[in-house]
């Protein structure tokens, strides 16, 4: 039990960021082949250094792609389309290693006309009730600076801004967990040689930071730093490699729940790194929005081959409303967990994932994703109480 109060940070990055730039030509690629072929079996990987994409996998669709366009397409909606920016997609060179599906993967997902899990491993899934999107405050708004920060770039008299940016917050909790204020904020965003220090301070501030973060939450003894070097030139690729699958925590909580450690960008959702956490968000969510605890994980497990999972279980971190039994019993009597179903009931079989390679997977209450519903919240508060009223009477519990 915590006896005292205590700091929580998340960071996240622009959607230019070079290792976010990667998941979103890896996500691209994917929804490409979804369009064509809602039965493609996608994995692709990406990476990008000072002049040159890297882009490798397996596939296995009925579709065609143009992966050069498809690639360029998103390096040029990230503002990476001219010299001097840190990567141009009009003379870049693009080298492609994309192969068919191993047959003996296939053999695990495609069996007795059901699907089978295309990988091993463990998923979670996390909720709270600090935010409206029910995420953890400091991911929910490191996360909205960055998406703040690419809004403003588009204005015509900030062309002093370039693609790279990311942003932190540092939160203070109070013993019970509720969060206080923030102890601070950075922001970093690359710009132009030659613009002042004093152009950049202004306008991340006042265009950034006090038009995202509530005034509650601020205080005298917020440190605010933007740009703490002084200077961000050399950014994007040509300052840093990027690569799929390198940013989980900016994709997830911010670094407040556990991972699985299996990236999502890139992969079909048979890959149940991928549709195995979406399911456990959609659990841990309609759990809290329900009202059933203020705090949840949902975890589950899986074997390659295996349509159903190893484990699922559920921990609401002694916040729960009522014994958690009843709880996970709601759990496994209004969910399905099996691959198959995931896929169906989560609509996972659609291209829609390049809007999730930015500004994180969850809490987007906005984007039209399916596992951020809470369209199971009342089902389950129903199920989960009644069964618990009606062993209290019988029992005469406590």
């Amino acid at each position: 039990m915590i006896e005292t109060d205590f700091l929580v940070t998340s960071e996240s990055v622009s959607k230019a960021h070079p290792d976010k730039l990667c998941d979103r030509v890896s996500d691209a690629i994917l929804d490409k082949y979804l369009e064509c072929d809602e039965y493609s079996r996608v994995a692709i990987e990406t990476m990008i250094s000072n002049n040159v994409l890297f882009i490798a996998g397996e596939v296995t669709s009925k579709g065609k792609v143009d992966i050069d366009k498809v690639a360029k397409e998103v390096l040029k909606e990230s503002g990476y389309d001219r010299e001097n920016v840190g990567f141009n997609c009009n003379k870049c060179l693009i080298f492609k290693n994309i192969n068919k599906q191993s047959t003996d993967i296939d053999l695990g997902v495609s069996h007795n006309n059901k699907v089978g899990a295309g990988d091993q491993g463990i998923m979670y899934g996390f909720a709270c009730d600090e935010t409206k999107g029910f995420i953890p405050i400091t991911a929910d708004l490191s996360s909205k600076l960055c998406e703040k920060l690419d809004q403003i770039k588009k204005n015509k008299k900030n062309n002093w801004l370039l693609p790279d940016g990311k942003a932190q917050i540092t939160m203070l909790y109070d013993k019970d967990g509720n969060p206080k204020k923030i102890s601070s904020i950075i922001v970093s965003t690359q710009h132009v040689s030659g613009v002042s220090y004093e152009t950049i301070h202004f306008t991340i501030l006042n265009e950034v930071i006090y038009d995202v973060i509530p005034s509650k939450y601020l205080s005298r003894d917020t440190e605010i730093y933007i740009n703490p070097t002084g200077r961000f030139v050399i950014g994007g690729p040509e300052g840093d490699v990027g690569v799929t699958g390198r940013k989980i925590m900016v994709d997830t909580y911010g670094g407040i729940a556990r991972h699985g450690g299996g990236a999502f960008s890139g992969k079909d959702s048979t890959k149940v790194d991928r549709s195995g956490a979406y399911m456990a968000r959609y659990v841990a969510k309609n759990i809290v929005a329900a009202g059933l605890a203020r705090k949840c994980e949902v975890s589950i497990a899986y074997a390659i081959g295996k349509t159903d999972p190893e484990m699922v279980e559920v921990n609401t971190f002694s916040t729960e409303k009522i014994p958690k039994e009843y709880i996970k019993a709601a759990v496994n009597e209004i969910f399905s967990f099996s691959v198959e179903d995931i896929l169906k009931n989560l609509q996972l079989r659609k291209p829609q994932f390049l809007k999730t390679a930015a500004y994180g997977h969850f809490g987007r209450e906005d984007q039209g994703f399916k596992w951020e519903e809470t369209d199971k919240a009342e089902e389950l508060k129903k199920i989960a109480f009644l069964s618990f009223v009606k062993d209290f009477k019988k029992n005469k519990l406590i």
